[in-house]
């Protein structure tokens, strides 16, 4: 299938592990450049150097904490100044901490807010303005399964990315005139250093071992197993493609039936 993204530019954050670099590598093999951001210098370089050699995409690394306006204004110019345009945004960011809510500080709870939600909100304000005179763009914001279902242990993620959907929902009908569509992807339990890091927490917390942990998550999962990040990255890639351009307003989960609810 021709997804249509050849030459398009994709701003993808927190891209140097996970998902975000994932959704990465398999935007970079449909033929779009990309502007790629972690914290870490070091850590998206090195992606960046590396899905560059395995896919001859056109690549920019930028590190930028996306909990910090002024960070993620310095990442797009960058990547405006480098390719002129982006067509295709992925919000991401990492996961807020676990723990329950009499143990989370006010100052936690206000950290988590800049890290999962104004990052997405400030990245669409960065983006839309060329997205609508173009009157093209795709924006897909990576949130959890906790949306739909909410996750133990896991209140400021339940919380948060919720916010995120609804912000997402209504942002989806106000920019659709302009060909613009916004989507939700919900990753389940999915082999990346976040859901490593959950297992180890369970494993100390409860006192069972990590492989305990892990084989409790796949008895939950009705296809018997853990994701992998390019089961996700495929869906992302599809949304953000031109066959996808009558899809907006969604949340799609990529969770091998754990959520239980009929929508």
């Amino acid at each position: 299938m021709d997804l249509g993204l050849k030459n398009k530019v994709a701003l993808v954050a927190a891209a140097s592990r996970g998902l975000g670099r994932a959704v990465a590598e398999e935007l970079a093999v449909e033929g779009v450049s990309l502007v790629l951001c972690s914290r870490s210098e070091e850590a998206i370089n090195q992606a960046a150097n590396e899905i560059a050699q395995a896919t001859g995409a056109k690549v920019l690394a930028v590190a930028a904490d996306v909990s910090k306006a002024d960070e993620i204004a310095r990442l797009t110019q960058f990547g405006f100044e480098r390719f002129g345009r982006i067509d295709i945004l992925v919000t991401n960011a990492g996961g807020p901490p676990a723990g329950q809510f009499e143990n989370l500080s006010q100052e936690q709870w206000e950290a988590a807010t800049r890290l999962t939600l104004f990052s997405a909100v400030e990245l669409a304000r960065q983006v839309l303005p060329g997205m609508k005179a173009r009157r093209w763009g795709r924006i897909l914001n990576i949130t959890s399964i906790a949306v739909q279902q909410p996750v133990d242990n896991l209140i400021l993620s339940n919380s948060l990315r919720a916010a995120v959907t609804g912000f997402a929902r209504t942002l989806a009908n106000e920019v659709a005139p302009f060909g613009i569509t916004v989507n939700n992807i919900m990753p389940g339990y999915t082999r990346t250093d976040r859901v490593e890091e959950l297992a180890r927490q369970t494993s100390e917390k409860t006192g069972a071992s990590l492989t305990d942990a892990f084989a409790k998550w796949e008895r939950e999962v009705p296809m018997g197993r853990i994701g992998e990040p390019r089961e996700f990255a495929a869906l992302a890639a599809f949304l953000a493609s031109e066959r996808a351009s009558y899809i907006t307003g969604s949340s799609i989960a990529v969770d091998g039936g754990w959520i239980r609810s009929l929508l």
